[in-house]
C-alpha cells in the first residue's frame, strides 16, 4: 500500500504542495490593480478602465501597463538574458498617450476564459525576473522549506509549509534587500549584473514562488527510504538514496511543455497564487473598518498573525498538550477500549471533535482557509458516511476480525495482534518467502485503514464517471482548441521571450532515465529493468489525458492503485520492487503535471520560459540533497524515531503507511460503488434540479478524506468547522475582510506553526528537554487512545485469530 496522503484520485489536485482547492474557478478576491486611465482620443475609449477581478468589465476592456513599480529598464537585463532588449511589437498593438499598451482586436484583449480574466493581468511589465536577488532569496527559502518539511513529514500530525508561505516571506525580504544593498554593477565574463537591480518586482517574486513550489513538497521516494531502512531494515547507502530521489523528482520534466500554452489549459489551481501575488503589488485596496484588522496594513496583519501563531503553538504543543486533542471522555475512562475508540482523537473516531491546536486543524489536510466551502462540505459528508457510520458498523460487527485490531491507525498486524514482522516472511534477497508467509500470518489492518483503501478505489471510478457525465464535452472541445485556437493575450505577450528549447527537456529526461535505470539495476532492488521502463511508459501514457482533465477541472486522477495492480501481477512478492514501480509509474506523471502547473503560473506572470526552466531544475535538485541530508540526520538524532509511541510524535506516518501490505479483496466492490454514485446523483438532480444534491461531488465525497489514516476524523471535523467560519460565514458576511486578509491569515497561521515546531525541535527535543509533567500533559499519555492500545479483545498466549489458511 502507498502513502495515501499523496495517493489516489482526489477531489483536489495534490501537486507540489500547492493550494488544495476544488472549484477554484468560483469568484476570487476582488482587488483593483490599476488606476483608471482615460485616453484623450476617441479611438482609445475602450481602454477607459479595467479591473483584474471584474470578469464583466474585463470582457470588454483592455489592460494597461502599470509603470508604478519603478523604472528599472536599465537594470532589467542585468543577469537576465531572457529579458528582451527590443520593444515588443504585435500586429494589433497600439500605444496610448500615457505610455500604456493595448490591442485593437477585441478577442486578443483578454483571455477567453472568465476564470483567467478574473485573476490574471492581461499586460506585461518590463522588469527583470532572473536576478541575483531572486536566486539568492529563492534558493535560501528552498533550502529552509525543504529541510523543514522533510523533518515535519516524520511527525504525526504532519506539518507542511506551502509555497504560499514562501510567497509571503519573500515580500519583506525582497523589499529590504532593495533598500539596503548597493546598486553597483559587476561584469563577470561579459555578463553584467548587480546586487540591486532596482525595486523588488513581481516577476522576481514569481520566480521565488516557483522555486518554493517545486521544492517544498517532500519527495515521494523518501517514504520508500523510510520503509526500507526503518521497517525492512535494508540500507543501500547514501548514494542510492540520492540517485533515487533525484531521478524520481526530475523524470517528469520530459513532458512538462506539452500542455502549457493553450489558453484552454487553464490550470485553475494557480489562480489563488496569482491572485495573492498580484494583490501584493496593488496600488490600493479597499479596507473594511467594520471588522478586526480591516483597516490595518496587510503586512502588519500578517506579521501579527504569524507572531501570535508562533507563541500560541507552545501552549498546546508543549505546556498543555491536552488542548491539542481535547478528548475529555478518554480522560474519564482511560482504560475503556470502546470509549477510546469512539472519542479518541489519536486512534479513534473523535465523536466530540474538540481541539485548540492549529497543528491538528491544518497539519494533515492543509489550511481550511483556502478550499471553497462546497469542497469542504463534500469532504465532511464522506468522513461522516464512511469513517463514522460505516467504520463503526463494520468494526463492532467483527468484520475483518476487527475486535482484535485498533479502530484507526496506519500500522499492520499479524494474527496474534502484534506488529507485523516482515523479516519473518522475506528471503535474504528481500522477496516474499511464500512458505514462511503461510507459516506466519496473513496481514491485518485497522478498520479505517481498510475503508480508506476501499475509498481510494471508489474515488478513481467516481472521478472517471463524474468527468464523463459533466465534463466530457468541455474537455473534448478544449482539447481540440488546444491545437487550433488562436493565441490569447497571454500567449501573445510571451512571444517576446525566447522559448526553452525542447532539447533541454529531453536531455534532462534521458539523463534522469539513465540515472533511474542505473539505480534499480546496480542495487539489489529485485526490480527488473523492463519493469522500470514499463513504469515510465505507464506514467507517460496517462500524463496527457489526466493532465487535460486536471488543467480544466483541477482534479488529478491517481495511478497508485493501477500501478499496484500491474506490478502485483507481473512480479508478485517483491515489496521493494512494488514501491519502486509505483513511484516511477505514478509519481513521474504527478511530478510532470506539477511542473506544468508551475510553468503555467510563470506563463500567467509573464516570466521568461528559460528562467522558469532553470529555476525549477536548480531548486528541485537542491531540495533533493537537502531532503536526504535532513532525513538521515533525523533518523540518527531523534530518539525512538518512527516508533508509534514516540513522545514528540515523530512516528513516520508516511513510511509506516508505505510499509503496509495487501488489502482485503472485498474492498474491490468500492470500484462499483464509485462508478454508480455519480450516475445516481446525476439522475437525482435531473429529477429534482433544486434539491441540495446539486452540490454533491462524488469524487470529493470518496476521495476528500484521503489522509485517514494516519489522520483521524478529529483533523477533518476541526478543519471543516474552521472552513465553515472563514469560507462560508465570513466570506458571506464580511467579503471585504475575506478578500483582503483571508489568504494572509492562512499564511500567517501556517508560518507561525512551522517556526514554532522548528524551535521546539531544535531548542527542546534535541536537548532532551521534556514537557512539564503536570496533569494537562500526563492525562493525555495515560489513555489507550494515545498509546494505540484501544483494542477490545486480546488473544491468549499461543493462540491466533483469522482464517485457518491464507
Amino acid at each position: 500500500m502507498g502513502d495515501r496522503r499523496r495517493d489516489g484520485a482526489s477531489g483536489t489536485a495534490q501537486t507540489s504542495g500547492r493550494d488544495q482547492d476544488i472549484g477554484i474557478t468560483e469568484r476570487t478576491p476582488r482587488h483593483s490593480f490599476q488606476q483608471s486611465q482615460r485616453s484623450q482620443q476617441d479611438d482609445h475609449d475602450d481602454f477607459d478602465k479595467w479591473s483584474d477581478f471584474d470578469a464583466d468589465d474585463a470582457l470588454n476592456s483592455s489592460g494597461v501597463r502599470n509603470d508604478e513599480a519603478g523604472n528599472v529598464a536599465e537594470h532589467g537585463r542585468l543577469l537576465d538574458p531572457d529579458q528582451a532588449a527590443e520593444a515588443f511589437e504585435l500586429g494589433d498593438r497600439i500605444s496610448l498617450d500615457n505610455g500604456a499598451a493595448g490591442f485593437k482586436d477585441p478577442e486578443a484583449e483578454n483571455s477567453p476564459y472568465p476564470e483567467v480574466r478574473a485573476a490574471v493581468r492581461n499586460y506585461d511589465e518590463d522588469v527583470p525576473a532572473s536576478t541575483v536577488r531572486a536566486w539568492v532569496i529563492g534558493l535560501t527559502l528552498t533550502f529552509i522549506g525543504s529541510a523543514m518539511n522533510t523533518l515535519f513529514s516524520l511527525r504525526q500530525p504532519t506539518i507542511s509549509i506551502g509555497p504560499l508561505v514562501a510567497q509571503i516571506v519573500a515580500y519583506p525580504i525582497g523589499h529590504t534587500w532593495a533598500r539596503i544593498m548597493p546598486e553597483r554593477e559587476f561584469n563577470t565574463f561579459g555578463l553584467r549584473w548587480s546586487l540591486n537591480p532596482g525595486p523588488f518586482n513581481i516577476k522576481e517574486h514569481a520566480v521565488i514562488t516557483v522555486m518554493a513550489s517545486v521544492s517544498f513538497t517532500v519527495a515521494y521516494s523518501t517514504d520508500i527510504i523510510l520503509a526500507q531502512t526503518v521497517f525492512y531494515k535494508q540500507d543501500f547507502g547514501l548514494l542510492f538514496q540520492l540517485l533515487l530521489i533525484i531521478s524520481t523528482q526530475s523524470l517528469g520534466y520530459g513532458i512538462a511543455g506539452a500542455m502549457l500554452y493553450p489558453a484552454s489549459m487553464i490550470w485553475p489551481e494557480n489562480l489563488v497564487s496569482v491572485t495573492l501575488l498580484n494583490a501584493m503589488y496593488e496600488q490600493s485596496s479597499a479596507p473594511d473598518h467594520k471588522v478586526l484588522g480591516g483597516s490595518m496594513p496587510r503586512l502588519k496583519w500578517f506579521a501579527l498573525v504569524s507572531a501570535g501563531s508562533f507563541f500560541y503553538f507552545f501552549i498546546p504543543g508543549f505546556f498543555a498538550r491536552f488542548l491539542s486533542v481535547f478528548a475529555f471522555p478518554t480522560w474519564l475512562a482511560p482504560e475503556n477500549a470502546v470509549v477510546n475508540q469512539l472519542f479518541g482523537g489519536v486512534s479513534g473516531l473523535s465523536l466530540l471533535p474538540i481541539t485548540f491546536d492549529w497543528t491538528q486543524i491544518a497539519g494533515y489536510i492543509g489550511s481550511p482557509l483556502i478550499p471553497p466551502w462546497h469542497a469542504i462540505a463534500n469532504t465532511l459528508i464522506g468522513v461522516v458516511l464512511f469513517f463514522i457510520f460505516l467504520s463503526s458498523v463494520l468494526h463492532y460487527s467483527g468484520a475483518w476480525y476487527s475486535l482484535y485490531l485498533p479502530m484507526s491507525d496506519a500500522s499492520t498486524y499479524d494474527n496474534r495482534g502484534q506488529q507485523y514482522n516482515t523479516t519473518r516472511i522475506l528471503t535474504p534477497e528481500f522477496t516474499l518467502n511464500v512458505d514462511a508467509y503461510k507459516e506466519y500470518s496473513p496481514l491485518f489492518i485497522s478498520t479505517t485503514f481498510a475503508i480508506a483503501y476501499g475509498l481510494s478505489f471508489a474515488s478513481i471510478s467516481a472521478l472517471v464517471v463524474h468527468t464523463w457525465i459533466h465534463s466530457r464535452n468541455t474537455i473534448w472541445k478544449q482539447y481540440r482548441n488546444s491545437t487550433t485556437e488562436k493565441p490569447d493575450i497571454h500567449m501573445k505577450l510571451m512571444r517576446k521571450y525566447p522559448e526553452a528549447p525542447d532539447w533541454w527537456y529531453w536531455s534532462l529526461f534521458f539523463l534522469m532515465l539513465a540515472i533511474g535505470l542505473y539505480t534499480v539495476v546496480a542495487y539489489p532492488t529485485n526490480f527488473a529493468w523492463w519493469a522500470f521502463l514499463l513504469a515510465i511508459f505507464v506514467s507517460y501514457a496517462f500524463a496527457l489525458p489526466i493532465g487535460i482533465i486536471q488543467a480544466v477541472t483541477n482534479t488529478q486522477i491517481g495511478l497508485n492503485v493501477l500501478t499496484e495492480f500491474i506490478y502485483g501481477y507481473i512480479q508478485p512478492g517483491r515489496p521493494l520492487g512494488l514501491m519502486l514501480f509505483k513511484t516511477f509509474g505514478y509519481v513521474t506523471m504527478s511530478q510532470a503535471l506539477g511542473f506544468i502547473a508551475d510553468l503555467k503560473f510563470g506563463h500567467y506572470m509573464k516570466v521568461p520560459p528559460r528562467t522558469m526552466f532553470m529555476a525549477q531544475v536548480v531548486a528541485t535538485t537542491l531540495s533533493c540533497f537537502v531532503q536526504i541530508a535532513v532525513l538521515n540526520l533525523a533518523l540518527v538524532s531523534i530518539d525512538n524515531v518512527c516508533d508509534i509511541r514516540q513522545t514528540d510524535r515523530f512516528t513516520c506516518p508516511g513510511g509506516r503507511v508505505f510499509f503496509s501490505g495487501r488489502i482485503y479483496s472485498g474492498l474491490f466492490l468500492f470500484f462499483i460503488l464509485g462508478a454508480v454514485t455519480p450516475i445516481a446523483i446525476y439522475f437525482w438532480t435531473k429529477r429534482w434540479p433544486n434539491s441540495p444534491a446539486k452540490y454533491l461531488m462524488a469524487p470529493v465525497i470518496f476521495g476528500g478524506a484521503g489522509a485517514i489514516p494516519p489522520a483521524t476524523p478529529l483533523n477533518y471535523f476541526s478543519w471543516g468547522v474552521v472552513g465553515f467560519v472563514f469560507q462560508f460565514w465570513i466570506k458571506k458576511r464580511h467579503f471585504g475582510w475575506w478578500s483582503r486578509l483571508n489568504f494572509l491569515t492562512s499564511c500567517g497561521l501556517d508560518l507561525g506553526l512551522a517556526f514554532g515546531t522548528l524551535v521546539l525541535f531544535f531548542a527542546f527535543t534535541l536537548h532532551d528537554i521534556k514537557a512539564p509533567q503536570w496533569w494537562g500533559n500526563t492525562i493525555v499519555e495515560k489513555t489507550m487512545d494515545f498509546q494505540g492500545t484501544a483494542i477490545q479483545a486480546f488473544m491468549p498466549e499461543g493462540q491466533t485469530f483469522g482464517p485457518s489458511s491464507w
